[in-house]
C-alpha cells in the first residue's frame, strides 16, 4: 500500500481507555488522515479516577507528527453512550460529507482504511448502500467470489458512511411505533423470532430505557431500505472486552477477532444484493434471538 494515500477524514471517538485509545491511535498514525475530528464524552462524577483516565485518553492522540487538520469536541461532563456518538457524529457530518469511524476499542488491520476508503468513493452516489462495515462475522466463511458482498447487518466496530445516509438518524427512534404498527419492518428479518428479538429492542430504544446510540441506526437503515458492505475478511478487532467496557464486559468469540489483509484492487459484486444465507448465519451465531440462543450466547460469553 505504499503508493496509496489515505484522502478521507477519520472520526475517531475515546472515552476513558487511554491504553486502547493509544493502540488504535497508531494504526490511524500509520495512514497519516489529513483531517481527523476526535470526539470525547467526559468523565462520570461518580466515578474514582476517571477525570484522570479521561484525560489520559486525550492525550494519547496528541502527538501528531504529520501534515492533518485536527477538530475536538470533548465534553466536559459525562453525556453517556447514546448522545456522546450521536451528537459527535451530527457534529462530524456537518463538516465533511463522508468519513471513516473508529471508537477507541477497534483495532483496525491496516488494509481497512483503504477499503473504506475506496468504497466511499464507488458508492459515493449509490442511495442504496447506506454503510461500509469493517467486521466480519462469518468466522472463516467466504461469502461469493468478489472482495466483499452485501447485508443488511450495520457492524460498528469500525466503519464509514456518508453524510446522504446519516441524516436519517434519530436517535430517539421516532418512527419505530409507525413500522411496529404497520409490519413492514417485519419482512427484513428471516423468522418471526427475528423480528420480535429486534421488536423488543426497539421498544426499549423508543422508551429510552437503553443508553446506546448503534440499534437506532440500524433501524435508519432498514427504515431506508439500505444496505451495508461486508468485507470478506475481517478487518476489525475488537480489543474493549473487559471489564472497564461499557458494554462488552465478558470475552467471547467475538472479542479480539484475528485480521486479515483485504488485498487489492477491490473485486466488486456483479449485482446489489443482500446476501441471506449470511446474515441468517450472523442472526443465528451474533444475536441471541431466542431463549436457546440466549442461553448458548452466556455460555459463548456473548452477553452478559
Amino acid at each position: 500500500m505504499s503508493d496509496w494515500r489515505l484522502e478521507t477524514p477519520i472520526a475517531f471517538f475515546i472515552f476513558n481507555r487511554p491504553e486502547t485509545t493509544a493502540r488504535v491511535f497508531a494504526e490511524i498514525a500509520r495512514v497519516k488522515p489529513p483531517r481527523l475530528f476526535v470526539v470525547a464524552d467526559g468523565p462520570r462524577s461518580d466515578w474514582h479516577g476517571e477525570a484522570e483516565r479521561c484525560a489520559a485518553a486525550r492525550a494519547a492522540v496528541e502527538d501528531i507528527d504529520w501534515e492533518c487538520k485536527v477538530e475536538t469536541l470533548y465534553s466536559k461532563r459525562n453525556l453517556g453512550c447514546r448522545e456522546r456518538v450521536s451528537s459527535g457524529l451530527d457534529w462530524v457530518f456537518e463538516q465533511t460529507p463522508e468519513a471513516i469511524i473508529l471508537e477507541d476499542d477497534c483495532l483496525p488491520h491496516p488494509s481497512f482504511f483503504r477499503f473504506c476508503a475506496g468504497l466511499l468513493a464507488h458508492y459515493r452516489g449509490d442511495t442504496r448502500i447506506g454503510m461500509i462495515n469493517g467486521s466480519n462475522f462469518q468466522f472463516g466463511r467466504t461469502r461469493g467470489e468478489s472482495s466483499y458482498y452485501f447485508s443488511r447487518s450495520a457492524h460498528v466496530w469500525g466503519w464509514a458512511t456518508w453524510r446522504r445516509a446519516w441524516r436519517f438518524y434519530d436517535k430517539t427512534a421516532v418512527a419505530w411505533p409507525t413500522l411496529r404498527e404497520n409490519g413492514q419492518l417485519a419482512q427484513v428479518f428471516p423468522s418471526a423470532t427475528d423480528y420480535r428479538y429486534w421488536r423488543k429492542i426497539f421498544d426499549r430504544v423508543h422508551r429510552g430505557e437503553i443508553d446506546t446510540w448503534d440499534y437506532q441506526w440500524s433501524l435508519a437503515l432498514w427504515g431506508q431500505s439500505m444496505l451495508c458492505i461486508a468485507p470478506n475478511v475481517n478487518l476489525v478487532s475488537n480489543i474493549g472486552f473487559g471489564k472497564d467496557a461499557t458494554h462488552t464486559k465478558i470475552d467471547g468469540i467475538c472479542s479480539e477477532m484475528a485480521t486479515k489483509t483485504m488485498h487489492f484492487p477491490l473485486e466488486h459484486p456483479a449485482f446489489v444484493l443482500p446476501d441471506s444465507p449470511a446474515d441468517l448465519f450472523e442472526m443465528r451465531h451474533v444475536f441471541p434471538t431466542s431463549p436457546a440462543r440466549r442461553v448458548l450466547h452466556k455460555l459463548r460469553g456473548l452477553i452478559d
